[in-house]
């Protein structure tokens, strides 16, 4: 199975919150798309493993995604090694994605940078062939994807690139809001975080309009990337 997308998030919702727009853009494009989480988010403040779990089939419904699958490493504590390392390079072997998606490389949670990173790293040793991997007892070949892109999340990074997401605003509103353990609720009684505030969703649809602004469309989602990038048309860029 080869996918058009594959989207690593540290925590279930960190590829919706942040991405999202895109990657409903591409879906309703007939790309295939994946997800994979790297912890069940067991540390969250609000809710629980069962949980959070319903509300990823629900978010992955909702996208239509091809495959979403959980590493399960151990929220707040997984690492830089080898062990981490190979398990993503597993998958981005099996997958063979033309792009991958991770989180910034500098964020408020500690585990968005390291997730980050450790994507990063995993992107370039899927390209060396001494490096094993295996799928049910079967050798890997070495695999490269040709974009490495990092979705902005909670700081305001200055981004590299800006994607169009006109038209799909209010549907990533309805996609993050499968995570409905995680937002505003009146109702509830879990402790308050910092993005289960009133006016979270008002924050979101700010920073997608001012992205969008400077490029002239109505809302847009930013990108990091840590290499240059060029294009064959410059009129590509218009």
């Amino acid at each position: 199975m080869k996918l058009d997308i594959l989207a690593f998030g540290a925590h279930p919702d960190d590829v919706e919150i942040s991405c999202g727009g895109t990657l409903l853009k591409y879906a309703s494009q007939g790309k295939k798309i994946g997800i994979i989480d790297l912890t069940q988010g067991e540390l969250s403040t609000r809710g629980n493993i069962e949980l959070r779990a319903k509300e990823s089939q629900k978010a992955s419904d909702f996208l239509g995604l091809t495959i979403r699958e959980n590493l399960k490493m151990k929220d707040g504590f997984f690492d830089q090694n080898e062990s981490s390392i190979k398990s993503i390079v597993a998958k981005i072997r099996q997958y063979k994605p033309t792009m991958v998606m991770a989180n910034s490389n500098s964020d408020r949670h500690p585990d968005h940078g390291r997730a980050g990173k450790l994507v990063e790293e995993a992107c370039f040793y899927a390209g060396l062939e001494k490096i094993k991997t295996e799928i049910s007892g079967v050798e890997q070949e070495a695999y490269r994807p040709d974009l490495v892109l990092h979705y902005i999340q909670d700081y305001h990074i200055e981004p590299d690139i800006l994607f169009d997401i006109s038209d799909f605003e209010r549907k990533k509103l309805e996609l993050i809001k499968c995570f409905s353990s995680q937002f505003y609720n009146p109702d509830s009684m879990e402790p308050d975080t910092p993005i289960s505030g009133e006016h979270f969703f008002d924050a979101i649809i700010g920073r997608l309009a001012t992205y969008g602004r400077s490029i002239g469309v109505n809302y847009a989602e930013g990108f990091n990337i840590n290499r240059r990038f060029g294009v064959n048309d410059l009129f590509n860029l218009v």
